[in-house]
């Protein structure tokens, strides 16, 4: 393909923060790009980031004037929730509704766990508020609220040190304007707070999902706003003018203004940006149904992408622990109606801390070491033992330094912190650590499954795309346990959502809850117009509208989402799409209904501006000469003298493992048994044997 971005434009730096590094890519106007992996810089991240683009531009001797796009994906919205961090939030409701958060759904993580308790909410029951107004089921106001009330309530928040506020009334998505007037009256009486309407984050039923959504925006709203300002500042001081975009939880970018107001759509913006870059590449290589995996220093996560496209949910559950798809499993966190690629995770990545149970039971996770003091082997002053130092100590990671000689590595140091788990299980340090090696991939393939088995989709159909700092040291082990053939390791894998960042649209949704006047399908289609101008409004010219309905069986809880297909909406149309509802609820769930059973639940219109960057222009890489051969211990089954290699080295014809590929931001680990080569756009790409 030729670049179709304007060669003299300027230069476009993608971003993002991981739990241990910041990655960022730089992508110049005649196709340079150029790569920076630098530690995070908790608690400042943005100064990692504004940092890290001044380093990567200095390398490739670019002016900062010359940025025309920043483009960034943070985990400072998800870290607020994670670390309980969020500011003193307040939920203002109908009275009589005081205990929707506390009610919420009847849901437990786990069956037989006698002591498990649900979460805090996110506003205590002191700071929620009620209002002497009411919502009918049908949208009348019975009463409306009065604003003297409101004004009072206003008072009591001040009073209270509250710093954000949720308005969450009943029944409000049927008339939004009352709760929007309530909240419009709480902002001019307090500016200093950070006011939510629910209605403009989650205009759909259900109080408990709505309320949910609402109080978790409010929670992380002035941090996110904070962060966003800081950042634009610092970039501004380091004279790079361009507009930050952010990344979405649903995988399209956004201005900061509008992430600022709901930021509950970026919970998700870092890992969303690697599976938006795997679905670039899916489409450029041809691959039909893919696992994007991807293993940083906290977590590992994976995502199913189908003919092209990630799986979006409607709503997931963050907190408890980390960021969870809902389901069987649901109801340790607190729910998000969002947007949001379906993405399932795991607390086992680089920096995941080892530890041994009072009954012998070998664990890796979920806690990690983080940026600060990070793995023992980085000598930042760790001393809990993680993954990173037994993939030193097996022999799997450079005894010398890693992140392209930015980090220097302390083998010793890793040998000293695994030694009292070898203690605790009676074995040597190298079976300990390989023990440890095994369990991870056992905790990853929970992450496959669900985002695979669990949707009626077969893992071995499927080729895994694998990234992140530690996803190609995982990944062949991981698909071997799953019964996948094919490994895919790209370029930069160790900053592939920096790289995700790049070839990402532009997007924006609507959503309007379905009503009994949709009934008719002229109502129907005048607002799917009306969602669809609103949408256009917000975007450049060029962009490309997607219409999608949110639809189940009657009694059912969860919705299936279908893309309707281009045309004018008619009764034909509509027929068409209950085919294909029916079609897809069979493929997930084995059954399907008729039409009769059928209900629509949201309208949907999903807006996108195409990147003007095709994803083979990020991946081109100088071919770099080969270098000395070396080889390494590495613990397998058995000790193996393994050699050491470039991406380089690689050819077209493939060869069998054992075999360690370093590249500046990531190791891969070719296992005995496995084959190697190198493809046309320098992906690596190992395979198993039908056996």
């Amino acid at each position: 393909m030729t670049p179709s971005h304007d060669p003299r434009a300027g230069w476009r730096v993608g971003a993002d923060i991981g739990g241990t590094f910041t990655d960022v890519i730089a992508l110049g106007p005649a196709g340079e790009v150029v790569p920076m992996k630098i530690p995070s810089t908790p608690p400042d991240y943005g100064a990692g980031v504004v940092s890290a683009t001044i380093g990567v531009l200095s390398m490739a001797e670019a002016e900062p004037e010359s940025v025309i796009a920043m483009l960034h994906g943070t985990t400072v919205a998800t870290n607020a929730i994670l670390s309980m961090t969020g500011v003193r939030t307040a939920v203002v409701t109908t009275r009589g509704f005081r205990d929707v958060l506390e009610l919420g759904r009847l849901r437990r993580p786990v069956l037989y766990d006698l002591a498990w308790t649900k979460p805090e909410p996110l506003a205590r029951r002191r700071h929620r508020y009620e209002l002497d107004q009411r919502i009918t089921a049908d949208g009348r106001l019975a009463p409306p609220a009065a604003d003297d009330e409101i004004r009072a309530l206003a008072a009591r928040l001040r009073a209270d040190g509250i710093e954000a506020v949720a308005v969450c009334l009943i029944n409000s998505y049927l008339r939004p304007e009352e709760e929007r007037r309530v909240a419009e009256v709480l902002r001019a009486e307090l500016p200093e707070v950070y006011v939510t309407a629910s209605v403009d984050v989650s205009p759909q039923a259900q109080e408990f999902e709505r309320t949910s959504t609402a109080t978790v925006n409010a929670y992380v709203g002035p941090a996110v706003h904070g962060y966003l300002t800081q950042l634009e500042a610092g970039l501004q001081a380091a004279r790079i003018q361009a507009p930050l975009l952010v990344m979405q939880s649903s995988g399209g970018l956004l201005d900061a203004a509008s992430v600022a107001h709901r930021p509950v759509q970026i919970i998700e913006s870092g890992p969303a940006a690697g599976v938006t870059a795997v679905q670039k590449l899916a489409q450029l290589i041809g691959l039909s149904s893919v696992v994007a995996f991807d293993m940083g220093g906290t977590t590992a996560k994976a995502s199913l992408i189908e003919h092209g496209e990630p799986f979006v949910s409607a709503d997931y559950e963050v907190g408890g622990g980390m960021n969870v798809a809902r389901g069987l499993t649901s109801g340790a966190g607190y729910p998000v109606r969002a947007p949001s690629i379906d993405i399932a995770e795991v607390g086992s990545g680089g920096g995941s801390i080892i530890s041994v149970d009072a009954a012998g039971a070998l664990h890796v996770g979920p806690a990690s070491a983080g940026a600060s003091p990070g793995p023992a082997c980085y000598g930042f002053g760790g001393e809990l033992p993680t993954l990173t130092d037994a993939n030193v100590t097996l022999g799997y990671l450079s005894p010398e330094a890693i992140a392209g000689g930015r980090v220097p590595i302390h083998p010793d140091r890793a040998v000293t912190a695994l030694a009292p788990i070898a203690e605790r299980l009676g074995t040597d340090i190298a079976a300990a650590a390989r023990g440890t090696y095994q369990v991870a991939v056992s905790n990853m393939t929970t992450a496959v499954k669900a985002v695979t088995s669990e949707r009626g989709r077969d893992p071995r159909e499927a080729t895994m795309v694998a990234f992140g700092g530690a996803g190609p040291l995982y990944a062949a082990e991981l698909a071997r346990e799953l019964g996948i053939s094919t490994v895919v390791v790209p370029v930069h894998p160790g900053l592939f959502s920096s790289l995700g960042l790049l070839v990402a649209d532009t997007e924006r949704n609507e959503l309007a809850p379905y009503r009994p006047e949709f009934a008719d399908v002229t109502v129907l289609a005048a607002e799917f117009a009306r969602l669809d101008a609103t949408v256009r409004a917000q975007l450049a010219t060029g962009a490309v509208v997607d219409r999608l309905l949110d639809m189940r069986y009657r009694g059912q809880r969860f919705e299936l989402r279908i893309r309707v297909p281009d045309g004018d909406f008619t009764e034909e149309l509509l027929a068409e799409v209950r085919e294909l509802f029916h079609a897809e609820h069979k493929r997930t769930y084995g059954r399907a209904g008729t039409d009769d059973l059928v209900e629509l639940v949201n309208l949907r219109v999903r807006g996108r501006v195409p990147t003007p960057v095709w994803i083979d222009e990020v991946l081109r890489m100088p071919v770099a000469a080969g270098r000395a051969p070396t080889t390494r211990a590495c613990r397998f089954a058995e000790t193996v003298s393994t050699p050491v290699l470039s991406r380089f080295d690689l050819g077209a014809d493939p060869v069998a493992g054992p075999m360690i590929i370093e590249d500046m931001d990531a190791t891969t680990l070719v296992p005995p048994g496995a084959l190697v080569h190198r493809d046309r756009f320098h992906n690596i790409v190992i395979t198993w044997s039908a056996a």
